[in-house]
């Protein structure tokens, strides 16, 4: 099965990745395609807390992947020996999507929305000069005056922004018409 397309979401801490993520997500999904998403950390994250069966099989009985099944949701924690790629994680895990979401993964050449919000303070990441500019699909931002030579900039002043980001997910990642 073919890779599904995927784009990344990025920009700096608390400028709206994950805000922007799932209400992008549930547009998408509103639309009639069936969404999966990847968040990138970049530290341990703990999903199993110390008070769950769970988290006993995990670190005191030292099981190599332990697996929570309920009626609506299946979680499987697994031990790594390195980060996989976004993409090496969709190949495995989530071929039959329409759309994968990923949430960070700025290092990738994954194709790339950036969120940047000037009240937040601090530059942009786009750069027209840097190599990854290339990936650049869209800038959402809340500054009215800034440009981005051909890239898009979606403003979240304008009261259709997501749809009008879901339109240009759909066109240009999703080859969509």
């Amino acid at each position: 099965m073919p890779r599904p397309p995927m784009l990344a979401i990025v920009g700096t801490k608390k400028h709206g990745k994950t805000t922007v993520t799932v209400q992008l997500a549930a547009e998408l999904k509103r639309r009639g395609h069936r969404v999966m998403t990847i968040k990138h950390g970049t530290h341990t994250f703990n999903i199993d807390p110390s008070t769950t069966d769970t988290f006993r099989h995990y670190h005191e009985g030292g099981a190599e992947k332990v697996a929570m099944v309920s009626p609506d949701k299946f979680a499987l924690v697994a031990r790594w020996s390195e980060e996989l790629a976004p993409e090496e994680i969709a190949d495995r895990y989530m071929a039959d999507a329409d759309i994968v979401l990923c949430e960070g993964f700025k290092a990738t050449a994954l194709p790339r929305v950036e969120v940047w919000r000037r009240a937040v303070g601090g530059k942009p990441l786009y750069d027209a000069a840097a190599p990854a500019a290339a990936h650049y699909r869209a800038i959402l931002t809340d500054d009215d005056l800034f440009t981005a030579g051909s890239v898009p900039v979606i403003r979240f002043t304008n009261a259709a922004w997501l749809s009008e980001l879901a339109t240009l997910v759909e066109r240009g990642i999703m080859e969509r018409p």
